[in-house]
């Protein structure tokens, strides 16, 4: 199984769409970065998490050609305004796509991209929503992945955090509670929400996530969702060598 990190940028990427970089040296390719979004792939079986922004560029930068189900982590717009892009693969295998996400996130999405479930004034629909389970496999043929998942905080909402194969995905998060923290012991890969250095409402700031990681102790940590205030290079050099920055298209065997 293996896991490609497509976006790992804050809600406007890096740089920001006035050009701003704030302390990421341009020079630094590792610094350009879309917005969130993972693909896990276990021989024929692919699964999406999230449909950033910039899922269609992200795809085609990675040679991503199929693409069987799409699970959210919740309903902002950094997370899923990429949703439309999923249409030509409902063309290719002349089916709907299964989305996956909890009952608040499928019903805005549902609202806001109506047509994209629905279909309506000249669209035929793309999607079939289903509704997260606490405990869920996703098969195609022989090959099948076992999810389970759970709801941390996010400022005034929640987000879902996705567990698999010994890998944690926690994009967004301002807070994890202790039962669940008692899950993500013995990790091998956690990919966790590191916004900036300053304190944020809805996210982890660095000091956040470094005690998470010190609580939970996984083999590997990675931090995502990173502002433009987090330089690749100054996090390389100054965390422990089991703590590494994201980058788009960074690839891990899990």
């Amino acid at each position: 199984m293996k896991l490609i990190i497509l976006g790992c940028g804050s809600s406007l990427g890096s740089p920001w769409i006035t050009n701003h970089w704030g302390n990421c040296d341009t020079k630094n390719k590792y610094n350009r970065r879309t917005r969130c979004s993972v693909f896990i792939q276990k021989g024929n079986l692919s699964v999406l998490i999230d449909t950033s922004p910039d899922i269609k560029e992200q795809f085609l930068k990675n040679n991503i050609k199929d693409l069987d189900n799409v699970l959210f982590t919740h309903e902002h717009s950094d997370q899923t305004s990429g949703i439309f892009e999923l249409k030509p693969f409902s063309w290719k295998y002349k089916k709907k796509i299964n989305i996956y996400a909890n009952s608040r996130t499928l019903k805005i999405l549902k609202n806001k991209y109506d047509f994209c479930f629905f279909g309506g004034r000249g669209y035929y629909p793309i999607l079939k929503a289903n509704k997260i389970k606490k405990s869920f496999k996703l098969s195609k043929g022989r090959n099948n992945i076992l999810f389970k998942t759970f709801e941390v905080d996010h400022g005034p909402i929640t987000s879902t955090a996705y567990l698999f194969n010994k890998t944690a995905y926690i994009s967004d998060c301002s807070g994890i509670n202790d039962k669940v923290l008692h899950n993500l012991k013995n990790l091998n890969y956690l990919i966790i929400d590191c916004l900036k250095f300053n304190s944020h409402f809805g996210h982890f700031n660095i000091y956040d996530t470094l005690n998470i990681i010190d609580i939970l102790k996984p083999k590997k940590a990675i931090l995502t969702n990173l502002h433009t205030d987090l330089d690749y290079n100054f996090l390389k050099e100054n965390l422990p060598s089991n703590i590494m920055p994201a980058y788009d298209g960074m690839r891990i065997k899990i």
